[in-house]
Parts: C-alpha cells; structure tokens; sequence
C-alpha cells in the first residue's frame, strides 16, 4: 500500500468511526434490501421492482425510513423519492442538472464529481439519456452508461446519505472521503485520469481558486472536459470579490470573480477552451428552507427586495462552464 493509500485509509475511517457518523452507517446495514430501480423526473425516484410492494404511512419498514432519513439531516441536494418518501432538500437539484444535462457527453467516459455532497449528480450522470435503470437485473452494465464514476467529498454525513439511498439502488458508484486538494496525489496512485470532472459549487469556498483549477486539470486526461458551477461577480472587468467575513451568510466563501477574471484562472491552469453555458441568479424557487434542513436557507441570506445579500453585495449568480484542457 503506497503512502497516499494509507493515508486516505486512515482519513475515511476517522471519518467514518466519528460517533455522529458510525451509528448511522449501522443503522443503514440492518435496512431490508428492496430490489428497486431508479428514474429521474424532477428528483431522483427509487420504487421497488415488486410491484406487490407497497410502503403505506403505518407501515414497519416506512417509519424506519423516515427515521432514519431524519437522522440524516440536513438534505442539502435532491430531492429524493424514496419509494413513498419524499425527502424534500434544500435545493432542487434537477434544475441545475437540467441546465447543465444538454451540454454533457458521458457515454463511455470516467467521470469525477467533486464536492459530489450525497450523490445527486452521479445518480443523474448514471440516468443520462435514460429512462430508467435497476442494476439487479444487470450482470453486465449497458455499454452506453459512464465506465466509471467517483465522487469525492470529506463529509460523513454526505457519505452517509449516500450509502442510505444506494443501500436501495446498488449502483456502480464510488465514493471517495478525498478533498479536490486530495485528486492529484488519488490520480497518482490509481495511475489514473478522467475523462470528465464535475466541479459543482466549489470553487469559491478554496482559499486558492487557481491552484484548485490547476488541480483539476491536472487530473483530466488530454482534451478532458471540465463542468464547473461557480458565483460570479457580474462585472465586464478583470475584478474578484473577497468578502470580509461573509457571503449570504456563508463565511466560508473567499473568492468571486468577473467572468474575465475566472477566464484569466482557467488559461493559468492550462484549460484552452472556455465556453458559458449560461449565467443564472440563484432564486428561491432553487434553494429554499424545508424540514429536512432545519436552519435559514437563501431566503433569510438576502435583503428585502432580494437584489442585495444580507451583508450588501450583489445576491447571488452562478455562472456554468464548460472547460476544456489543453
């Protein structure tokens, strides 16, 4: 075992033997195992094979599915169907995988989601340009499906909602307990590339923006693309904005920049090609408070009129790229 190897070993179980964490992933083995398969339609939905099977309110297996789903909170991206639950988070992520859907070719290729949170996006990369899948009839997966997909996310309670939801699925994903300041040296040691990296709202919470996108190019293989979703600072100016303390609230937030600042990044980290897929504010139609998140959400992080954040700057846009490495 390389030392990398053993230090993301040492790194996952810490994550995973942490006594918020460790109970969960427990109560997640004892779960019944459903034969099920997924669609996507506005949400990511999982039903049972059986259509004999039914989980009705009163139900055994219903209420500890609710219980533990409540145990997992906060549900940040989904939502989720999980045969009659709906676990209702706190962004409606299929709007930005819609967005984003038209503009991706992921047949075939090994894909990376970075900051991949509890799986969203990968279930819906494994459902692109499909209907509908179950792995359990599969004893070799249809050659139009990702040859690979690894997400990577330090988080404990993300790796846990995953496990929750793919205890059902079985799908052909990995899950990594790696930071994006982690790829570099997880590449290495695979002696591996992708074909597609995902960078989906991360960008702005890395203390070094460029050394991130150097990172990540890094780890594509020639003429690999990279998808990225990042605030931008509507300015026709090379400007970037550092907020003070916070941004919307979220005092983890370092960098924004103009669209030609974030061009002027992606050519210092060797990407040749930068194309806009769209520039789109964040509404509250997308990111809002419901009961699976129990704190403020977007509402309470702008001003009255919503044009300005809580703290005075402009309320937030994200801008969608598409990057391609030289």
């Amino acid at each position: 075992m390389s030392e990398f190897e053993e230090y993301a070993k040492a790194k996952a179980t810490s994550i995973l033997k942490a006594k918020n964490i460790a109970p969960l992933l427990e109560s997640i083995a004892t779960l019944p195992h459903i034969p099920s398969r997924i669609r996507s339609d506005n949400g990511i939905h999982i039903t049972a094979l059986d259509s004999a099977f039914t989980l009705d309110s009163s139900s055994q297996y219903s209420q500890m599915l609710h219980s533990l789903a409540t145990q997992l909170k906060p549900w940040r991206k989904g939502g989720f169907y999980l045969f009659d639950l709906h676990i209702d988070s706190e962004w409606q992520s299929f709007i930005k995988w819609q967005l984003l859907a038209p503009h991706c070719k992921l047949s075939g290729k090994h894909i990376a989601d970075i900051g991949c949170n509890n799986g969203y996006y990968m279930f819906e990369m494994l459902l692109h340009k499909q209907k509908m899948l179950n792995f359990y009839e599969y004893s070799k997966l249809p050659d139009n499906l990702p040859k690979s997909i690894t997400g990577f996310d330090p988080s404990g309670i993300f790796k846990a909602q995953f496990e929750f939801l793919n205890h059902f699925i079985k799908a052909p994903i990995d899950f990594e307990l790696l930071g994006v300041e982690d790829l570099p040296l997880y590449c290495q040691s695979r002696k591996k590339a992708f074909d597609v990296i995902f960078c989906l709202g991360v960008l702005y919470h890395r203390l070094s923006p460029i050394e991130t996108l150097k990172s990540l190019s890094q780890c594509l293989n020639r003429g690999g693309e990279l998808i990225l979703d990042t605030l931008i600072y509507e300015s026709s100016q090379e400007l970037c904005l550092s907020p003070a303390k916070s941004y919307a609230k979220m005092s983890n937030v370092y960098f924004i920049p103009s669209i030609p600042t974030l061009q002027g990044w992606c050519e210092r980290a060797k990407f040749k090609h930068f194309e806009i897929l769209a520039l789109m504010p964040t509404t509250t139609q997308e990111q809002r408070q419901t009961p699976w998140v129990d704190s403020q959400s977007l509402e309470s992080f702008l001003q009255q009129d919503k044009s300005l954040t809580i703290e005075g700057y402009q309320a937030p846009v994200r801008g969608y790229f598409k990057l391609k490495k030289e």
